[in-house]
């Protein structure tokens, strides 16, 4: 995700969601969090780049939920698109905690000469921790697409990224999980943007109303690039 920051050699913004799922899958997500606020950070060095984002989940009452992502990336050559990853994601909950994983891969980075268009794509080994009751140690792998395209003078941006990887059914047998949350702005300056995510997954959401695996949740957002 840190191929999204694109134009600079650092970039942090934080975002405001409102959340429509629990809208439309008034069953399935009747307790999905309506709000989200997410604070994602790139920065480049001369040996590569960090990046992380939060993602904190807020009810009328409650914080439900923090969930972060951070990895590093070391450049494998001067010039070279090429890059080792390296990644941790976990988090905590108002029930208890998110499972945690760790990931080790490559990365393959580009960019358009003005920067306008960036793109990355990462082939990782994906481990999971036994993090609480339930829950137990599996290999798993991952592949993510990531990208940014700047477009009518920097006044719109079309970002996001879309992963796959396996996970594991109750049962023990495993599954293929998709996750992408392509996301529109109108960038009205340099630090004030109006936008929308649309978090579109299989086999994600733990659902235990009906058999849907599919889901399509939509939001309305503002971002402040710091």
């Amino acid at each position: 995700m840190c191929m999204v920051a694109g134009l600079t050699a650092s970039a942090q913004n934080i975002q405001l969601h409102y959340d429509f799922g629990r809208n439309i899958y008034t069953g399935e997500e009747a307790g999905r969090s309506k709000v989200t606020v997410t604070l994602e950070q790139f920065k480049a060095d001369k040996w590569g780049s960090w990046f992380y984002f939060v993602d904190v989940d807020l009810s009328s009452h409650f914080t439900e939920s923090a969930y972060a992502e951070i990895s590093r990336e070391m450049n494998l050559g001067t010039n070279s698109p090429l890059a080792a990853h390296v990644e941790y994601d976990g988090g905590l909950s108002r029930h208890g905690s998110f499972q945690q994983a760790g990931l080790v891969g490559l990365a393959y980075n580009g960019h358009s000469a003005d920067f306008a268009k960036t793109w990355s794509v990462q082939m990782l080994y994906k481990q999971y921790f036994k993090s609480y009751d339930y829950t137990h140690s599996y290999a798993s792998a991952q592949l993510t697409g990531v990208w940014g395209l700047n477009f009518m003078q920097k006044k719109l941006t079309f970002s996001g990224f879309i992963d796959f990887w396996r996970g594991e059914k109750d049962n023990g047998h495993g599954q293929l999980v998709i996750l992408t949350e392509p996301q529109l702005w109108y960038n009205f300056n340099e630090h004030f943007s109006v936008g929308t995510e649309w978090e579109m997954s299989s086999n994600f959401v733990y659902n235990t109303y009906n058999d849907k695996s599919f889901f399509l949740n939509p939001t309305l957002a503002v971002k402040w690039n710091l």
